[in-house]
């Protein structure tokens, strides 16, 4: 039922993508969630060698024969390897899928090489006049996420119900949407709004093979749709769970602190030390406003099945209504 060019394109079962989650998406998960009829996304920004990255993709293929994907970051930082290398590396190792995202697209230059490499190129943006620039600059695929998703929100402030069909009806290529979507309710929505693929992130951190930690997912389980908050206006906002570090940081924000006094609070290493030592307060946790509808903590297949299986039996409902 859920065939699309999404899915044919990418060679999988479900028209179903796996967010890209900083420090999160390794090749373990990749895997389960390619292997759960999906596809993974691995975060390249987690590896900061080029053989530790080159390890990382063989580790993907060593647990599944499914298609993955490789996501490489364009937002502004500072990284020992250059994407240039990564691309190499992903066309060295076999890698047919790139999912890219930043402020910009790719140069023209490091576009033609996907394409002369014979990937399949996705790309996020975050709204309209974007995912047509991507699209003329040769992107297969774009994908959007509404206001409602974790992490960067982008600068529109637009939500699901209006983003996405705005950005499907605009462009020829297929659009994968996103930003809600924890259940066959938003994903059978989302694809009614025109896209041809659901990426979900937020829903993905409450499975058994996410390798966060078991008290941060109870709590996430535990946390209703109202337990997020916006973060970082003044750089550039973010989603995410209300914590102490949450509410520190939108705190420090309201007196006009530095970028240099938020990253305190927001780096990398304290978000690290909640999901994978579980000390709750520590860090922020990008996290959409779907947590609400997360009530159980699945394997990934379970997931994706019953989302399938739901959004079946809800089209099937509303033909014979």
């Amino acid at each position: 039922m859920f065939k699309t060019r999404v899915t044919e394109m990418l060679g999988i079962k479900y028209p179903i993508i796996g967010g890209t989650m900083a420090s999160i998406t390794d090749a373990d998960f990749v895997a389960a969630i390619s292997n759960a009829g999906g596809i993974g996304t691995l975060n390249s920004i987690m590896y900061q060698t080029k053989e530790e990255f080159a390890m990382a993709i063989d580790r993907i293929k060593e647990l599944t024969d499914k298609p993955f994907a490789v996501n490489l970051n364009f937002f502004p930082a500072q990284f020992p390897v250059s994407q240039a290398e990564y691309t190499e590396i992903m066309i060295e190792k076999g890698a047919k899928i790139v999912d890219t995202s930043g402020h910009a697209a790719p140069s023209p230059e490091l576009c033609a090489r996907f394409k002369e490499a014979g990937m399949v190129w996705m790309h996020k943006c975050v709204g309209l006049r974007y995912a047509r620039k991507a699209q003329e600059l040769g992107a297969d695929i774009v994908t959007v996420v509404g206001y409602e998703n974790g992490g960067a929100t982008g600068t529109l402030d637009i939500g699901t119900l209006v983003l996405v069909p705005t950005v499907a009806s605009g462009v020829n290529i297929p659009v994968i949407g996103g930003g809600g979507v924890a259940d066959g309710h938003g994903f059978a929505a989302v694809l009614a709004l025109g896209a041809e693929g659901v990426i979900m992130g937020t829903r993905l951190l409450a499975t058994q093979e996410c390798p966060i930690h078991e008290s941060l997912k109870q709590a996430l389980v535990n946390a209703s749709e109202i337990d997020t908050m916006l973060i970082m206006r003044s750089v550039g906002t973010h989603r995410v769970w209300t914590n102490a570090a949450a509410k520190k940081c939108a705190e420090i924000e309201a007196t006009g602190a530095s970028f240099e006094e938020i990253l305190k609070i927001v780096a990398g290493d304290n978000s690290r030390k909640v999901y994978y030592e579980g000390d709750l307060d520590c860090g922020v946790v990008p996290c959409g406003q779907a947590i609400g509808q997360v009530h159980d903590i699945p394997t990934v297949k379970e997931l994706f099945d019953g989302i399938i299986a739901e959004a079946t039996k809800i089209i099937e409902g509303l033909a014979n209504s």
